[in-house]
Formats: structure tokens, sequence, C-alpha cells
């Protein structure tokens, strides 16, 4: 038996999806010319699976600083933090991070999902309880692993479920760790925080929100779900990612915890992978305060995500439960979402391919993430291009396309 016989459904499951057309994990994008437009294959193409939320990518004073640190402090770090030191602008990142979410502590890290690995795995470990919504992301899958918590998973949004599951543990030695994320990232549906925040004040515990892809959508300030929700001195924890919103890449964690810096020296993802390179925190930096001085740039993402799905729904497509940046098309089978995302793709408009088992109901779908720098020009040309390709494979009726 070879090392990879374990895999050969993936693999065969891998060349039906090749053969069917374009291969949805090796696009190659022969140009980027802003956060909406780009060139695959040498076609003009909308950009509208990026996660590029506030547009921030092509932000000119980001690039500035972002060219202005490489030049002063070279490429990369070359190591982490705990044996190569910190460069002023990681302290000054975690302190403008702890300022804007009004916390005492930010620790930052060099990837979202380390993040999630990092304070997951070290805030739980054997004997403790970790509770997870049943849909969480991988990289809290993967930290719940690490740390050897007990792992409790209760159904997806399900403030009731989670009651009644921290109710069996009844007085169970150990610590419990609830964790939610603020919008999930496959159908962009928004966690019922109030409602779990008030479980967590009934039952006791700690709460953790992984607000990736809320921090600078929701919020009056974009602190996320939790200032949405008006919850946010009942989460003790928040992690995210500089990846979406600010366009960047790393990720954080913000606290109020009393002794939360011990983690700096517990912590073994932190600990042993280098750190953030000079570049990229200069211009996350830079991207933090244009999200806290332009709120208007989340106006426009709402705006954008609303006319999306509206029109999406209206022309047939099924949706997902509520308007949010992530917009998720399920398509009725395999084959016609993978024709559907190659017509797209052949049209000039590019979006995510979601296929079981990562999807959260089994179903393929379409997932696109929409940017404040989108016009309402090009998310018409989308929609309408959605219309035509749906009705020629029977996604979406003729007629509905008509009156669209």
């Amino acid at each position: 038996m070879g090392l990879f016989d374990k895999h050969l459904a993936y693999r065969d499951a891998y060349k039906a999806i090749q053969d069917a057309g374009a291969d949805p994990f090796k696009v190659r994008f022969d140009a980027v010319h802003s956060p909406t437009e780009g060139v695959v294959e040498g076609r003009p193409t909308i950009l509208l699976g990026t996660n590029n939320y506030l547009g921030l990518t092509f932000d000119q004073e980001a690039i500035a600083a972002s060219v202005k640190a490489v030049q002063e402090r070279g490429t990369g770090t070359t190591g982490s933090r705990i044996a190569n030191g910190s460069f002023e602008a990681h302290v000054e990142l975690e302190q403008e991070l702890a300022k804007f979410y009004g916390r005492k502590h930010a620790m930052v890290f060099t990837t979202g999902y380390q993040a999630n690995l990092g304070v997951l795995s070290t805030l739980v470990g054997r004997g403790d309880h970790l509770i997870l919504d049943a849909d969480s992301h991988a990289s809290i899958y993967d930290a719940s692993r690490l740390g050897q918590a007990e792992v409790i998973r209760f159904r997806h949004n399900d403030p009731e479920d989670l009651a009644k599951r921290l109710r069996r543990l009844g007085d169970a030695p150990g610590e419990r760790l609830i964790v939610v994320e603020g919008v999930y990232s496959m159908i962009g549906d928004v966690a019922p925080l109030k409602e779990i925040a008030a479980v967590k004040r009934e039952m006791g515990g700690y709460l953790l929100v992984d607000e990736a892809h809320s921090m600078g959508v929701l919020g009056a300030t974009g602190r996320g779900l939790a200032e949405a929700a008006g919850v946010e001195d009942d989460v003790d924890f928040i992690v995210g990612t500089f990846s979406k919103s600010l366009g960047a890449i790393g990720g954080f964690c913000v606290s109020n915890m009393d002794d939360f810096d011990v983690m700096r020296v517990v912590c073994r993802p932190y600990m042993f992978t280098a750190s953030l390179p000079p570049a990229v925190v200069a211009s996350t930096i830079t991207a933090l305060r244009r999200m806290i001085e332009q709120p208007e740039l989340r106006d426009r993402l709402n705006h954008n995500a609303k006319r999306l799905y509206d029109g999406l729904t209206a022309l047939g497509f099924h949706t997902g439960p509520t308007a949010s940046p992530v917009v998720a098309t399920t398509m009725p089978d395999q084959e016609r979402a993978i024709a559907m995302w190659n017509g797209l793709l052949q049209a000039g408009v590019y979006l995510n391919l979601a296929l079981p088992p990562a999807t959260p109901d089994s179903r393929p779908l379409l997932r696109a993430s929409v940017s404040a720098a989108h016009t309402d020009e090009q998310i018409d040309a989308v929609l309408k291009t959605f219309a035509e390709i749906g009705a020629a494979l029977g996604v979406i009726e003729p007629l509905k396309r008509a009156r669209a």
C-alpha cells in the first residue's frame, strides 16, 4: 500500500472535475489590475471570489507604506518574534488593534489560520471542553486536534442546542470555551450572537468569536458581529484576519483577560513560526486606519452585497439565508455546478466553486465575495451572465431571466 492510496477517491473526484472543464484549483491570473478586475487566459475578468471586502489591496497609501517598509527593513524577519525579536511595527500594529477593539491585549500571528490554531490549542487542552458550532472553519477543527480538549459540537446557529450540550456537562471538571464565527465563510450566514452570549452568561464558560469575515463588515465602527449585536462585553476573545477586509495576510487575537500575554511564551504556533514581514505589517496598519477613517467603504460594501444577493434571488437562484458580502448560490447537482462555474469563468466572471464535503449541507455551491470596490455596472453584468448561463443549464427558468 502506498502513502497516497488513502487519497485515491479524492484523486478520482478531482480528475472528474478537471475532465469537465477548467480546473478551479489552478486558475491563474495573467494580471490583476484592481480589486475587481483581472485577466484570466487573456480574458478581462470581473473578480468576484477574492474576499477583498473593502477593496484595500490597491490602496495607494497602503502600497506606499509597504514599499517604504521593505526598503527600510528588508523583505522578511527570518524567524519568530520569540527568537528574533519584534520590529517596532509589530508592536505598533498590536497597539492599534487593541485600541480599535477597546481591549487591553492584542497578539498578531502570521496567518488567520495560525491565529485559530494557536489561540484555541493554547486556551484549552486535555481535560477541558471546546464547544464548537458544527459549521466551524477547518482551522478551528484543526486547533481542536492540536489542543486535545474534549470537542463538543452543537447544531449550526442553534443556541438552544448549545445550552442543552452545556447542561449535559453539568459540574464536570475542566474549562469550557464556546467558539462561533461572525459571518460563516461558505454561505455568508450570521451567528445569533446575542442569544449565544445569553447562553454563555447563564451556563458559564468563555466565548471566542472568529470575526474573520465580519471585521470591517459589521458593526457601527466595523469591529464585527460582537459590536453589531451589542455583546462585546460578553466576548472574551476575538480572533480575526488581515486577509479579508484589510487586504493583506496575517491574523490576530484581542482580549481583556488578565495574564493574556503569557500566550507569547506558551503558544507554540506563535513561538515557532516566522513573524510577519515589515511590508505586510506596514500595509496592514495603513489599511486598518483607512477602514476606521472611511466608514463609507462599509456602507458601499453592504450596498453591493444586497444588490447581488437580491438580484440572484429575484432570478430564481437558491441563495443563503441573509445578504452579506459572502453570497452563495446552491446548485442542484455537481455536474451543473461545475458547468456553471466554467461558463461564468469563460464569460469573464471569477468566483469560487465549493463542492462536498467542503460545503455545509453536502450540496455544491458557487460562492461569491463582494467588494466595496465593485461598481453597480459590474454587479449588473454579473447578474446578466448568471441569468444567461443559469437558464441555459436549467438551473433557473428562462422566464425569470426575461423578467430580470
